[in-house]
């Protein structure tokens, strides 16, 4: 904040929280990465999800999709709690599952 001029408004952007209130935070963190490879159809698409709180509080669930390789689409929810927030990343775990979506395999290396 600029002291150095007078205010034009009483509002400020450096709000103090009283002793004992503080920004919410996550209860634990929800993330998924899947994806659904079929080179018969020549396939090769991901989905991603994770759970975040944004800079003003709220609860948000970001999506990214597309061809693995590319950036992709992305999609933010934004919702005022976050049980409804868990309740969308579940939903659509349930419908990516359904339609094939799998965590990436790791390739494991032999041991020497």
């Amino acid at each position: 904040m600029n002291r150095l001029t007078p205010n034009d408004s009483k509002l400020s952007l450096d709000v103090l929280l009283p002793i004992g209130e503080s920004v919410p935070m996550m209860i634990q963190p929800y993330q998924l990465y899947v994806e659904r490879i079929d080179a018969a159809k020549n396939m090769a698409r991901f989905y991603a999800m994770q759970i975040s709180v944004s800079l003003f509080g709220e609860t948000c669930l970001t999506r990214r999709w597309g061809r693995i390789g590319t950036s992709g689409q992305m999609m933010i929810h934004h919702f005022g709690r976050e049980e409804e927030a868990v309740r969308l990343f579940l939903d659509l775990t349930r419908q990516k599952r359904a339609r094939g979506y799998r965590p990436r395999a790791i390739a494991q290396r032999p041991l020497s």
